[in-house]
């Protein structure tokens, strides 16, 4: 049997499903080779913020490319990169009221690369300080990425199963359900106490790919005293909950915290170039300055700061600025709550949320898990209607583009009873 060439992600080749072939997108729509319209009801996942190719963007991104395509940034700047770690500072201390609380900007390419950056620079601070504090402490269900060090500070699974030799070890709290919160954080109160860990990485408000769990402000402020009570860094994974997707362009601006080290990605460039952040606070930056070069922080990759990724992000906060972006996400999130009140209101669904824009359902199912039989019985179904919905086992989750129409977003909550019902 003839095989084509690509390996997909997250994708079971021998299955025979179908894949789609996208010719071009506007908004929230997709357009198929077949003439199909496609309506992407999770930004792709989760990086289309504003919609796919928003002009202010794709004009950015074919300026620069015709003056600055790429260059090395260890050593050598440009002016892209200087203007957009200016303005991402200036937008987080605002964002959280927190002047100089996060005054560096080290940049990579992708969520799990900032990730991966972010704890480096936790345990080079502590190393550097000549503090023999080693361990990592994490929540349970969390997902940070699929490179090794990423995979270590998630939850083991099946996403990681095979390559189980090759992690390191770390604590691990129980995450704050409803009615269990104090649990969770006692657990993170002993484990800081008595493990004297580097730090505690955690996604704020939404747990992703673990199966959009949600726990409210008050327990991530809670968090958040702990560990500096402890001395213990405050690593804020960002990644999916930033750019406005949980009703703030922050997570951790609703529960008025500042964490040591924040990893932001995927809505960066709004969707449109692989670029990623972590921005550290003066300590952590400190811990690696001075005039010994082996106290310096080793780590990069060839397209660092890529200029026509940093053009883009650069357009992507001129589209903050001065367009009604948080009028469209208020909007969106009130659409969604009109259709989580339907969809939650159906027989078979389980602990209907909602975070800012993302609504989330658990369908009833006696295999429930990410390797559920009933998800790719939905996704074909979805796919069938013309919806984009990529469930995760039996969770069906809604993260649409914040320019989606209404008539649209309403379509895929039909979408969602029909399969489900």
């Amino acid at each position: 049997m003839s095989r084509a060439p690509i390996w997909h992600p997250f994708t079971q080749h021998g299955l025979g499903e179908p894949i789609p072939l996208i010719t071009h997108a506007q908004g929230a729509i997709l357009h198929t080779a077949d003439g199909r319209r496609i309506i992407d009801a999770i930004s792709s996942w989760w990086v289309t913020t504003h919609g796919h190719c928003h002009p202010r963007i794709a004009a950015a991104i074919a300026a620069q490319a015709g003056r600055l395509d790429q260059l090395i940034f260890a050593g050598w700047t440009h002016e892209p990169a200087e203007r957009l770690g200016a303005e991402l500072v200036a937008l987080v201390d605002a964002e959280l009221g927190a002047a100089g609380g996060l005054p560096h900007v080290f940049f990579s390419d992708s969520g799990s690369t900032c990730v991966e950056v972010a704890l480096k620079m936790a345990l080079g601070f502590w190393a550097n300080r000549g503090a023999a504090r080693h361990r990592i402490v994490v929540m349970e269900h969390s997902y940070h990425g699929d490179t090794i060090g990423a995979m270590s500070v998630g939850a083991r699974g099946v996403f990681n199963a095979a390559y189980a030799q090759l992690l390191f070890d770390v604590a691990t709290i129980p995450f704050p359900a409803a009615g269990a919160e104090q649990a969770c954080l006692n657990a993170l109160e002993q484990a800081c106490a008595t493990q004297n860990p580097a730090a505690f990485l955690v996604e704020p408000l939404v747990l992703g790919a673990g199966g959009m769990l949600m726990y409210p402000p008050a327990v991530l402020g809670e968090m958040r005293q702990i560990c500096a009570r402890h001395g213990v860094l405050f690593i804020a994974d960002e990644v999916m909950t930033g750019w406005g997707r949980t009703g703030t362009m922050l997570a951790c601006s609703q529960a008025g915290i500042v964490p040591d080290i924040l990893c932001l990605a995927k809505g960066l460039t709004g969707g449109s170039l692989p670029l990623a952040v972590t921005l550290a606070s003066g300590a952590v930056f400190d811990a690696h300055y001075g005039e010994d070069r082996a106290r310096m922080f080793y780590h990069s990759s060839s397209y660092t700061a890529n200029p026509v990724a940093c053009a883009a992000a650069l357009a992507n906060l001129a589209v903050w600025r001065e367009e009604p972006v948080a009028e469209r996400i208020a909007a969106l999130a009130a659409h969604q709550a009109e259709g989580l009140a339907m969809l939650g209101a159906l027989p078979g669904i389980a602990n209907p949320r909602q975070c800012g824009t993302i609504i989330a359902l658990d369908v009833t199912s006696t295999d429930a898990g990410y390797l559920s039989a009933l998800a790719p019985r939905l996704m074909a179904q979805f796919r069938d209607a013309d919806v984009l919905l990529r469930p995760l086992g039996n969770t069906v989750y809604v993260m649409p583009p914040y320019g989606i129409t209404p008539g649209d977003l309403a379509r895929v909550h039909q979408v969602i009873a029909q399969a489900v019902s």
